[in-house]
């Protein structure tokens, strides 16, 4: 029987459930096609979720490489003639 948590699914749970047998069930070759089905989209989104957090990831150590470099750029007079950007 599959009982739900609030953990993440993961693809094996769904290529290896198991449901209680009914007399006038579902046909058990289709609830399984379904459920690979479903694994193999679920490993697709974790692949893509792992792509996106990683390059969420190098954006930010870029981002960060970026700011510490120009860190003297930066303008505190706001006044200042000097100042690309007029506030």
């Amino acid at each position: 029987m599959i009982y739900l948590t609030e953990e993440r699914l993961h693809p094996h749970q769904a290529r290896v459930a198991a449901f209680d047998i009914r007399w006038r069930g579902l046909d058990p070759a289709q609830v399984h096609d379904y459920l690979n089905q479903m694994a193999d989209e679920l490993e697709r989104l974790h692949r893509a979720l792992t792509t996106a957090n990683t390059e969420a990831e190098r954006i930010r150590q870029a981002l960060r490489q970026c700011q510490s470099r120009h860190t003297s750029c930066r303008h505190t007079d706001q006044g200042s003639p000097n100042s690309r950007w007029q506030r």
